[in-house]
């Protein structure tokens, strides 16, 4: 896996893993119009990266994930400056959620308000047992909004309810029962689960995976029937690619 890169920087892709650091303000790693632009503009760069199978995202540090947006910067915000900041972070979710590839999000730390959306945008969340999230907008005026629209179907409409209307945090256990994260290890095996979990992705078929990923996303927008109807096509097109032969033989050799 590549060393943490800044967030305004392509890393390099080494067993089709890379690592993208997010390098916002002070301890809590706060992010602001800045940053957001410098990690949409990486990830737009990593999208082109032919031979990436998995990308990792995390914060600097082990304090923070993300811990949240910029009060300073949008405590200043007005109606239609407001709306083109929520708008930004909003476009750096979308293009977390709809990279072509997995995305793993390494949680240490506080993730909370934005953080968390940008967590939730990702495909794995693999966390440390000291990590704690929260959601805590209405705290300081603002309602939680663009992907916090998907905490009620991750954590189910109880769950999602009460971290949305009280601004609550939650510990890495509770996160895990209710489904928030995937993965909590101790701090210290964190990066080694992070590593194993990405290599684990990297070695499969690189074209099913994307397949995989993008059928995903597919059945959270389409009707049942057009969702399986796509997947039919779907599953047709994969034998375009030579990974199921590929795959197939191998698997029937060793059983030989």
């Amino acid at each position: 896996m590549t060393e943490p890169a800044a967030c305004s920087e392509a890393p390099a892709t080494i067993d089709g893993i890379a690592t993208l650091t997010v390098h916002g303000a002070k301890s809590m790693n706060i992010i602001g119009s800045a940053e957001i632009r410098a990690l949409t503009d990486a990830l737009a760069r990593l999208r082109a990266e032919p031979g990436l199978r998995v990308l990792v995202l995390r914060g600097q540090g082990d304090k923070a994930f993300i811990g949240g947006a910029d009060i300073a910067e949008m405590a200043v915000l007005e109606p239609a400056t407001a709306e083109a900041f929520i708008t930004r972070l909003k476009n750096l979710c979308d293009a977390v959620r709809d990279f072509p590839v997995p995305v793993i999000a390494r949680l240490s730390g506080w993730c909370l308000g934005g953080g968390l959306e940008v967590a939730m945008a990702c495909d794995l969340r693999i966390a440390s047992s000291d990590s704690r999230y929260g959601m805590p907008e209405v705290r300081v005026g603002i309602p939680s909004v663009i992907h916090a629209a998907l905490m009620p179907r991750l954590i189910g409409p109880a769950a999602a309810t009460w971290m949305l209307l009280t601004g609550d945090t939650i510990d890495a256990a509770a996160a895990l029962g209710h489904g928030l994260v995937h993965r909590v290890v101790e701090p210290a095996e964190l990066d080694a689960e992070v590593h194993r979990t990405a290599l684990q992705l990297a070695g499969l078929g690189p074209q099913v995976v994307r397949q995989q990923k993008a059928l995903l996303r597919d059945w959270e927008r389409l009707p049942l029937a057009e969702a399986v109807d796509r997947s039919v096509a779907e599953f047709g097109r994969a034998f375009s690619t030579g990974e199921p032969q590929d795959y197939m033989n191998r698997f029937l050799n060793r059983k030989r």
